[in-house]
């Protein structure tokens, strides 16, 4: 089974093809709420649910708020170039702009700016420089020409904004999030660790999981009290790339992949993962050698984003994306990130987990089983990394799509066992009628008794159908 999962965006590229991407592998459906209407957005979490049911195939649906962006509002053409040495002027919201000015989508800009501060278009590719600052209006110098476009981003120091961590636009957007259940909300351009909380506090604690996007400096300096706050990170490497050296980017990555290893907290890596089958057939080799080294480092997760929202090939980005994390983890399974000794911290949990991965070596298992009922007890698995799959039970249907996106764990949904031996029966029932182990094979059950207890506390060595 293949560890690491795929997470593609969804966009006009993949409007109908639900069922092709689930049947490329996909394991976590990003609907961007940056762009698109909510029907359209309602319409692609139906299609991806449909798809999923009818394959047989646990898909989770991650939503990613539009978080305190600034934009570049609509101009009068396709697109306009900036030229270097050129003045361009950054008003507020109004008439549409050109290659001269242009609105943004953030009123009080201006007020948040000052003479010497850079400012970066279109994901960096046109840089600015502050000259002087009026009422309303910011006048900038063309450091670095291109090409710009209607609602292309727009990065300031992220310390600067005044923007709420939560927008406006988001509140609306929770809403939806809310009425379609869906499994997973990202958050964009965290700051520090209280926008977490803050974001559970209007969610709830039975509301969809939190997925941190680490894609500004004050995220990476606030990191460890997030990645404690969240329940899974994003190293989001475009924005982050803006606002960081991009030389950086590389040593943050790992670094921040490093630290969620050692507290079991599942880290995806996105943006330009395969960027030139936007356009292409096939990869560069080095987005190859890019996807194979975010397994080796621990990565649970790669994402997606244009090559499957907008792209030509979206289902061969998919496919290609699967082919190259499967070479890494069989051709490649001796680089890849060896069972954290130190994860999880000092707890009962903590050591059946070790145990568990002790187990799996000592007795030659083809498989661990758990039942969980909040996914807890396979968070813990996830994070030791064992390599053997984890197959993980649970009743509750929002507890196993959540799951999806944890690495090297299958979630299966199941019924509510009575008690420890009615758990371990199923389990037993489900691994053979499902293909998942033969007769005679070894499996390491882990669970918690009684059923619905909170803690972990149950490892047992099973044959599969004794």
């Amino acid at each position: 089974m293949r560890a690491t999962k795929l997470i593609c965006t969804l966009g006009p590229a993949t409007a109908e093809l639900g069922p092709e991407l689930v049947a490329a592998g996909l394991d976590v459906a990003r609907i961007n709420l940056s762009h698109g209407t909510r029907d359209e957005h309602q319409r692609s979490l139906e299609s991806i649910r449909r798809a999923a049911d009818e394959a047989g195939r646990v898909v989770a649906v991650m939503a990613d708020l539009s978080g305190p962006k600034v934009r570049l509002g609509e101009l009068i053409t396709e697109a306009a170039e900036l030229v270097e040495g050129a003045s361009f002027v950054l008003r507020g919201p109004g008439e549409p702009g050109d290659a001269a000015s242009a609105p943004v989508s953030y009123a009080n800009l201006a007020n948040e700016l000052e003479a010497g501060d850079r400012v970066l278009l279109s994901d960096g590719a046109v840089e600015l420089r502050v000259r002087s600052v009026t009422a309303g209006e910011v006048t900038a110098e063309v450091v670095r020409g291109g090409l710009i476009r209607s609602r292309a981003g727009l990065n300031v120091p992220s310390e600067r904004l005044g923007l709420p961590a939560i927008t406006p636009k988001d509140e609306r957007d929770l809403e939806w999030v809310s009425e379609a259940a869906v499994d997973l909300v990202a958050m964009s351009f965290v700051r520090s660790a209280a926008d977490v909380t803050g974001l559970r506090a209007r969610l709830g604690d039975d509301g969809p999981l939190i997925v941190a996007k680490i894609e500004t400096g004050a995220a990476v300096a606030d990191a460890e009290r997030i990645l404690d706050a969240a329940d899974a990170v994003m190293i989001a490497r475009g924005d982050l790339g803006v606002e960081m050296a991009l030389e950086e980017i590389p040593v943050i990555q790992k670094d921040l992949l490093a630290r969620a290893g050692r507290r079991g907290v599942p880290a995806v890596v996105a943006t330009q993962m395969l960027e030139s089958m936007t356009a292409s057939p096939r990869p560069t080799r080095a987005e190859a050698s890019d996807v194979a080294g975010a397994v080796f480092d621990g990565a649970a997760a790669i994402l997606l984003s244009a090559e499957t929202a907008i792209g030509r090939y979206p289902i061969e980005a998919a496919r290609t994306a699967v082919r190259i994390v499967e070479t890494a983890e069989t051709m490649g399974a001796g680089f890849l990130a060896a069972p954290r000794e130190d994860a999880l911290g000092v707890s009962d949990a903590r050591a059946i987990a070790h145990a568990t991965a002790t187990a799996v070596g000592g007795c030659a298992a083809r498989a661990v089983a758990c039942f969980t009922r909040t996914g807890l007890t396979a968070r813990l698995l996830s994070a030791v990394r064992l390599r053997v799959p984890v197959y993980a039970f649970s009743s509750e249907e929002r507890v196993v799509r959540g799951l999806a996106i944890l690495r090297g764990v299958e979630p299966r949904l199941s019924d509510l066992p009575a008690d420890t031996d009615g758990m371990i029966a199923m389990m037993n029932a489900r691994l053979a009628g499902d293909g998942l182990a033969d007769p005679g094979d070894r499996v390491v059950m882990v669970a918690s008794t009684p059923v619905g207890s909170a803690r972990t506390n149950l490892l047992k060595v099973h044959r599969v159908g004794s």
